[in-house]
């Protein structure tokens, strides 16, 4: 991860495998690389959720993101993609801390198109 100044935003840059799961099949697939950044706004959405999750001691929750602000880059295979959004779940063996992924689907299939999780921690300010 990477925390660039674009002259306006401090961002990270993202560079995750990725994941696929094509419709009828049993199991998910490796890709290519999955990159996109994650801005200040973004950022503390991710925060909000993760206190959220602590405060409530549900498991998951998700929040929807445009591609466009993402500057989502997914690989040549996939094609893009849609209904992207950002699944944020509590670790309970990592002291209640919270994971995010990147979850999506193809256009051109419908196939699941995921990323490994990262922690919010690991995100610069």
């Amino acid at each position: 991860m990477f925390n660039f100044n674009n002259g306006e935003v401090d961002m990270n840059a993202l560079h995750l495998e990725g994941w696929w799961k094509k419709p009828g099949s049993a199991k998910s697939e490796p890709i290519q690389w999955l990159d996109f950044t994650i801005d200040e706004a973004c950022h503390r959405r991710l925060e909000e959720a993760e206190e959220t999750l602590q405060k409530t001691g549900d498991k998951e929750t998700f929040l929807d993101v445009d591609e466009t602000s993402l500057n989502l880059k997914a690989p040549e295979e996939c094609g893009p993609l849609s209904d992207c959004r950002l699944r944020v779940y509590l670790d309970s063996t990592m002291e209640r801390r919270c994971h995010f992924h990147l979850v999506g689907h193809t256009l051109k299939d419908h196939s699941l198109v995921y990323s490994n999780a990262v922690l919010i921690d690991q995100l610069l300010d």
